[in-house]
């Protein structure tokens, strides 16, 4: 019964990887058309749909190193895409938020950039969109479950 569970969930992961590998070449491809780097295009599609973050907020969301995001933002400062401000809370933090130039742009790009998602999972019902979402929250949580009691596990050796 351990090894059919086994084969199964070596199964269900190469068939995920497939469809995320194939769906993210579409998404990729769609995101080169408008001639925006894919991290510029992560950062630019965060500030326009959540609005402004602080810098540190938006390298933990997309992953980006600390490193990293500084240089990024930079870039999208110097094409006039997005501006830092001081948060009226504490002057130590800046918040990067959407220039209007930035906002024209998305308010071009977002839309045709959404109509190419929705073809790619057009091919599942909303229930089962619905049900996806579901069991992917579960599985992304239970797997970042599992890796912080690596590292608390890791700490104690």
């Amino acid at each position: 019964m351990v090894q059919q569970d086994q084969e199964l969930d070596l199964r269900l992961f190469r068939v995920w990887m497939k469809a995320y590998h194939a769906l993210f070449a579409n998404i990729q491809k769609d995101i080169e058309r408008y001639d925006i780097e894919f991290e510029n295009f992560q950062i630019l599609e965060l500030l326009y749909s959540k609005g402004p973050h602080p810098v540190q907020k938006i390298s933990e969301i997309l992953s980006i190193p600390s490193g990293s995001i500084t240089y990024v933002v930079n870039k999208l400062e110097k094409q006039e895409l997005v501006k830092r401000q001081c948060a009226p809370s504490d002057k130590r933090v800046f918040h990067v938020l959407l220039t209007d130039k930035g906002k024209q742009l998305f308010d071009d790009i977002f839309p045709k950039h959404t109509d190419v998602i929705s073809q790619n999972l057009s091919f599942i019902e909303t229930d089962e969109k619905e049900q996806l979402i579901e069991w992917l929250k579960k599985i992304g949580l239970g797997a970042k479950q599992l890796h912080e009691k690596g590292k608390q596990d890791d700490a104690q050796l």
